[in-house]
């Protein structure tokens, strides 16, 4: 564990971009020049009815190289601009990328019946035993942003220290652990643009599954959603057979899991963060975890981290992310 008392470079915002909200949204609609070669594309069977999309880079030596599984935010993708730059990040490090779509993410609807949500860790979980058996990769680390740290945080938490000897360590970006309070900001005035962006695009999502499987699914249930919370007590509890929204938020909150982790895993989070929420009782526990390396910024946004292009894109946590990984 004596890798995890490194240092990494501390993060300095740019100039000009330095609240929770200029970051967040500067990320979004800043250019990237982000290039990855075209794409080995995956159809991994994660239960009878589920298949999920990978888009995978290999190494000429790709048993030996490090594979880098990266899991996208709500609404995200493959596609996603973070995803593809952490990528390219780590395909320029001399490493296998492979990035997953969570079930029903880009363009995927057709191939589950079900929906999604933040507790899938059994589908990473499945991805993970594909590359082992299939592609004979040797050495696996986990990657994930926003809902996406979550789900890798439930997995390597659920595993605790009986992970595949394959799987060598975690890193999330902006992980929303607590799913309870971090949804509740979202309804917070000035984080509103956030939540009808969210909203609108999971109901969006919600009509095309009920328009592929008759039937199923009721869209009347989207009469009066008008926040994330009010979502998942309409739409993703009741489907998924939690009681309520916060019954969900309980069982999937990756923070209920803190303790149990017992992979190196780097978890970075920015005090300014316009709607994650991390609790003061989740903070301790992951400086309490030696496995934790757990790097709090006091200004970077959601997921954004934009730093001054010195020598690099600015893109402060994919490339600590990269470095951290590295080293195994």
């Amino acid at each position: 564990m004596n890798e995890m008392v490194r240092t990494f470079e501390p993060f300095v915002p740019r100039r000009w971009l330095r609240g929770g909200h200029a970051q967040t949204i500067a990320s979004f609609f800043m250019r990237r020049d982000d290039h990855l070669p075209p794409a080995d594309r995956r159809f991994y069977q994660v239960s009878d009815d589920t298949q999920l999309v990978c888009d995978c880079n290999w190494q000429a030596d790709k048993i030996n190289a490090l594979t880098v599984v990266i899991v996208h935010g709500l609404e995200g993708s493959s596609e996603s601009s973070y995803i593809l730059g952490t990528a390219a990040k780590a395909l320029a490090a001399g490493m296998n990328v492979v990035r997953m779509n969570m079930r029903n993410c880009g363009g995927t609807e057709k191939l589950t019946p079900t929906l999604y949500h933040s507790g899938f860790s059994g589908d990473l979980a499945a991805v993970v035993s594909h590359l082992i058996a299939e592609d004979r990769v040797s050495r696996i680390v986990l990657v994930g942003f926003s809902m996406g740290g979550n789900l890798v945080l439930n997995l390597v938490g659920e595993w605790g220290k009986a992970a595949p000897k394959e799987v060598r360590a975690s890193a999330t970006v902006s992980p929303v652990m607590d799913l309870a309070p971090s949804a509740d900001a979202l309804h917070n005035t000035l984080n509103r643009v956030y939540e009808i962006k969210f909203v609108g695009g999971l109901s969006r999502f919600f009509r095309r599954k009920a328009e592929h499987f008759p039937g199923r699914y009721d869209v009347n249930r989207l009469k009066g959603v008008r926040s994330i919370r009010e979502f998942d007590e309409n739409i993703t509890a009741p489907y998924h057979g939690f009681r309520d929204a916060d019954d969900y938020y309980a069982c999937v909150s990756s923070s209920r899991l803190t303790s149990q982790i017992a992979l190196p895993s780097l978890i970075i989070y920015s005090n300014d963060d316009p709607f994650i929420r991390l609790l003061p009782e989740t903070r301790a526990r992951l400086r309490e975890n030696n496995f934790v390396k757990y790097i709090e910024t006091e200004r970077g946004g959601h997921g954004a981290f934009l730093a001054e292009p010195n020598g690099y894109d600015g893109r402060w946590a994919e490339r600590t992310v990269v470095e951290f990984l590295r080293q195994f």
